[in-house]
């Protein structure tokens, strides 16, 4: 009887509400059913809650203040597809061929561009494609086709949150190795041999590497040499490498002293490639994605590609390649006006200047900051307190492994709210750092 007043008590007032009129006996089945129910599995219990949720959430907490929120966390970009693509998807829908189901790898007219834009853009000559239901799926898909639940991987820390929580609801958590990272925030290829040597001899060997170049969530790109070094290494210790190449159009080779700054593939029998036309051509909803791979494991893709979306989306497909005739020089052109936002934020960060560099600027579309010491471990709740306070969004990084950091993102909004968010953002981190609020 102790037992089971103490359960009821926990029980939602919903449920104690309807059961308070009725019989012992039908209040103790009611409230059976709820304690006893079926639960998630531990994989997805085990998982961390997606950040870019828990902001579109907070967006809507703060939503009523004046004034609003002004995101500057997700990752994506303030313009729509180019002409070619809205042309493409205004003929599309009038195709009566969009409502069936389609090649589980892509439409032969979209493969065959990409085959071309890898070879000519990329330098893959060699690799075979699936086309996928954005980025985030063709990591999946690898991952499922490639890791076992004992196997180990690494990812270097700060990662992209999505990576980390896909090799954790598929098992894979306790097996993820973090990787160092050098000065230049890129992966440490000494720790990296090192670790691929010690484990090599173990039950658990690891199975895979994944990099994210240009890197989401550092804002910076691998050069050349380091890239084939990790592919080298990797292929030393018969190693996937994977590759995630989402930002390869966001390069800013104004931004880099003396180098020769570029996006790089590298092509092997043991390495993986991903790519996205969310970022580059403004095709966030459309979810298109490809994975450039070898065609050894082509029967263990298209299992798993199979049994997920069956094929990729047809419409979707269309625009895409809309987009791909529009090419590179409109993406330049767009990633070129990114270069003043860089500016602006970089200004709005400087009440930060004490607490050292500010992470990013060759790649991708994000900054990354250190917080005050006092608010070590606390990012989350400076998050929250930026947007609640001042009306503007960040992502904690602690969601991308590296607590006591934001992460910014400067292509999400057009220039007038984009210079708002950013006045925002410099006045809360000024009042941060001189008022010292208690969160």
């Amino acid at each position: 009887m102790i037992s089971f007043c103490a359960s009821a008590a926990k029980a939602p007032h919903s449920i104690r509400k309807q059961t308070g009129q009725l019989n012992f006996a039908v209040t103790k089945q009611v409230l059976r059913r709820y304690l006893h129910a079926p639960t998630a599995s531990q994989r997805i219990h085990s998982t961390d809650v997606p950040c870019v949720v828990q902001m579109q959430k907070m967006l809507s907490k703060y939503k009523s203040r004046d004034g609003g929120v002004l995101s500057l966390a997700q990752g994506i970009v303030h313009w729509e597809p180019p002409p070619q693509a809205l042309s493409a998807l205004e003929s599309a829908i009038k195709d009566k061929g969009i409502h069936l189901y389609g090649p589980a790898d892509g439409i032969p007219e979209l493969k065959e561009a990409l085959y071309s834009k890898l070879g000519d853009e990329n330098g893959l000559m060699k690799s075979k494609v699936m086309v996928t239901t954005g980025a985030n799926q063709a990591y999946t898909n690898l991952v499922v086709s490639l890791l076992d639940e004992t196997n180990r991987s690494v990812l270097f820390a700060p990662y992209y949150f999505n990576h980390y929580m896909c090799l954790q609801m598929t098992g894979g958590a306790d097996g993820v190795l973090f990787g160092d990272v050098s000065s230049d925030l890129t992966p440490d290829t000494e720790w990296l041999e090192r670790a691929l040597e010690a484990h090599a001899v173990s039950e658990r060997p690891v199975k895979m590497v994944t990099i994210c170049n240009p890197c989401n969530p550092t804002g910076v790109v691998i050069p050349a040499e380091k890239l084939q070094r990790i592919a080298s290494i990797c292929e030393k210790f018969d190693t996937w490498l994977v590759c995630d190449n989402t930002y390869e159009h966001f390069v800013y080779p104004r931004n880099a002293e003396g180098m020769d700054l570029k996006h790089v593939c590298t092509e092997g029998d043991h390495i993986l490639n991903v790519f996205s036309f969310s970022k580059a051509f403004g095709m966030m909803g459309h979810r298109v994605g490809y994975i450039a791979y070898p065609e050894r494991i082509a029967d263990s893709l298209y299992k798993v590609q199979d049994t997920i979306p069956i094929c990729p989306n047809t419409l979707s497909q269309k625009v895409a390649l809309g987009a791909l005739q529009a090419g590179r020089k409109w993406v330049e052109e767009k990633v070129n006006s990114l270069y003043s936002n860089q500016s602006a934020m970089l200004q709005a960060l400087s009440p930060l200047d004490e607490w050292g560099p500010v992470w990013g600027g060759s790649g991708a579309i994000y900054f990354m900051k250190r917080l005050p010491d006092a608010y070590h471990g606390k990012d989350a709740q400076v998050v929250d307190w930026l947007a609640g306070t001042h009306g503007v969004c960040v992502i904690p990084g602690s969601a991308c492994g590296a607590p006591g950091y934001i992460r910014l993102c400067y292509a999400n909004l057009p220039a007038e709210k984009f210079e708002e968010a950013i006045r925002r953002l410099e006045r809360g981190l000024t009042q941060l750092v001189h008022e010292n609020p208690q969160l």
